[in-house]
C-alpha cells in the first residue's frame, strides 16, 4: 500500500459509509469478531440503504443461527462499535431450536424477515415496554403492525430458561428478548432505527 492510500484509510474508517462498496470497510470497521457473518452484515446493510441514508443505529436478528445462540446484534454504525449482542426468540411456527421459516401471515406464529422501521414505544398489555415494528418489505414483512409483531421482553428468553427447557421459548412472531436485554434495547433503538431480520 502506498502513502496516499495509508492517508486516506482513517478517512474510510471515520466518513460515512455512501455506497455499497463500503460495505467490507464498514463491516471490519464495526462488525468483525461480532460473530455476524459477513454476507448478513452486507445484506442488511445493502437493503438499508435503499431506504436512504443509513440510520446511526442498525440492529440484526440473524435467523441462520440457532435460538440458543446470540443472534440479535446492535450495532452504532456512527460511532462504529456493537452495543450488544443477545438472545432473540422467533415464533412458534418457525421452527422449535431453529428458526425454519418465516411468514407475513396473520395467524401463521411465524417470524417475518426483511427490513423494518422501529416506530414507537408501547405499554403491551401482557408484556410491558415495547417498540413496534413497521415493515418496509411489500408481501415480507408488511403485515407486521397488523398482526402486532413488536419487539418485546419475555421470560422464555435467558440462558437460565434454556438450561432449564433445554432451548429458548418462542413468540407469536415478534423478535422477543430477555426482560434485561429490552431495558437497554429501549435505551438504544430511537425511534427510525432499523431493524433487518435475516431469514433462515
Amino acid at each position: 500500500m502506498n502513502l496516499p492510500s495509508l492517508l486516506l484509510l482513517p478517512l474510510l474508517l471515520l466518513a460515512p459509509p455512501r455506497a455499497s462498496s463500503d460495505v467490507r470497510v464498514l463491516y471490519h470497521a464495526v462488525a468483525r469478531g461480532s460473530g455476524l457473518p459477513e454476507n448478513v452484515f452486507a445484506a442488511a446493510i445493502r437493503r438499508a440503504e435503499r431506504e436512504g441514508p443509513l440510520p446511526e443505529v442498525l440492529a440484526i436478528a440473524n435467523m441462520r443461527q440457532p435460538a440458543n445462540e446470540e443472534r440479535l446484534y446492535v450495532f452504532h454504525l456512527k460511532d462504529r462499535r456493537l452495543l450488544m449482542r443477545t438472545l432473540v426468540a422467533h415464533g412458534q411456527g418457525s421452527g422449535d431450536v431453529r428458526c425454519e421459516r418465516v411468514s407475513n401471515r396473520s395467524g401463521s406464529r411465524c417470524t417475518c424477515a426483511g427490513l423494518l422501521r422501529v416506530g414507537d414505544r408501547v405499554q403491551s398489555p401482557r408484556h410491558g415496554d415495547a417498540l413496534l415494528l413497521h415493515g418496509l418489505d411489500p408481501g415480507v414483512n408488511d403485515r407486521a403492525l397488523e398482526r402486532e409483531i413488536i419487539i418485546h421482553g419475555a421470560d422464555y428468553v435467558g440462558h437460565d430458561f434454556i438450561r432449564t427447557e433445554g432451548r429458548l421459548g418462542r413468540s407469536w412472531g415478534c423478535p422477543a428478548v430477555a426482560p434485561e436485554a429490552m431495558a437497554r434495547i429501549l435505551r438504544m433503538l430511537p425511534t427510525g432505527s432499523l431493524l433487518y431480520i435475516q431469514a433462515p
